[in-house]
């Protein structure tokens, strides 16, 4: 089975009076590119967080995010309610005393005064963060469940586009023997024009020969259903670790077409050279896909 370098998870939870999101999601790349957006009461924890991404994705270009949402009672907590009466009672005290009028909006005021509004706090006990690590490991989860789907998918992808070229290789073996007594009829038709020409005929035969040899296409045939094989064996061959599959899979493909374009260049036959393009156009749709293979 193949995985697909494509991918997304997520995972939620509510930890601590906070609503803790977690999000992972990637592209195709050559190599793991990673970046990351973490919430700041768990910065501490982001070389730990780039270990667990990049023991696990591999390759793809990876985006994490952490966001964290306080509740309406964590907000509240921030702000210091005895300072902010005591505000309120001085303000009221001072416009007595001073016979000024009260600001028509106090509220405003107040908020702006030192220390009503506390700092937030980020330090992370433990517990709470080992709950987060555990939702990380969640996410993460989710994106190579994701991967594993879109794989299948790829898969089957695969194998009917194998299954066409084998099928449009097997289709030129009938203008492949037509094609030869084609040449050798022209060849033996263009020296018998020649009247007044004489020419030695096993030295023709001999020609014939060589030039008949170098339009030979069984060598490529082999070859590409070789390929072939090849392919659907290292799709089907069992994951190793830290080891993907789609540079070899894309290797193969550059293997298949220098025998399909081969193929094309000896055809010398126009039905051959149509059957030549319509491999080429499924090859090419079989290395647009495989760049997304892990």
């Amino acid at each position: 089975m193949i995985l697909s370098m494509t991918g997304y998870g997520k995972a939620q939870a509510e930890i601590n009076g906070k609503k803790v999101s977690v999000e992972v999601r990637s592209l195709n790349s050559k190599q793991l590119d990673l970046s990351t957006r973490i919430s700041p009461y768990y910065r501490d924890h982001e070389n730990e967080l780039r270990n667990d991404i990049l023991r696990r994705m591999e390759r793809g270009k990876v985006d994490f995010c952490i966001y964290t949402e306080n509740n309406a009672s964590s907000v509240a907590t921030n702000i210091n309610q005895d300072l902010v009466f005591a505000y309120y009672e001085k303000i009221e005290e001072l416009s007595g005393t001073l016979n000024i009028k009260k600001p028509a909006d106090p509220w405003s005021l107040i908020l702006r005064l030192p220390n009503v509004l506390q700092g937030e706090c980020f330090d992370v006990d433990e517990e709470e963060w080992n709950r987060v690590h555990e939702l990380v490991g969640q996410a993460i989860d989710a994106l190579v469940a994701f991967r594993t789907q879109e794989g299948e998918m790829l898969y089957k992808f695969f194998s009917a586009k194998v299954l066409k070229i084998e099928e449009l290789l097997a289709s030129v073996a009938p203008y492949e023997a037509d094609r030869i007594e084609k040449i050798k009829a022209r060849l033996t038709d263009a020296l018998e024009k020649l009247k007044a020409q004489d020419y030695d005929r096993n030295r023709f035969e001999q020609e014939l020969i060589y030039y008949l040899e170098k339009l030979d296409i069984t060598e490529e045939k082999t070859r590409l259903t070789n390929h072939c094989r090849y392919f659907r064996e290292t799709m089907d061959a069992a994951e190793e670790a830290g080891a993907g599959k789609g540079k070899k899979l894309g290797f193969i493909l550059q293997e298949m077409g220098r025998e399909i374009n081969t193929l094309g260049s000896k055809s010398n036959q126009a039905e051959m050279q149509r059957i030549v393009v319509c491999m080429k156009d499924e090859l090419e749709q079989m290395k647009e896909q495989v760049l997304n293979v892990l």
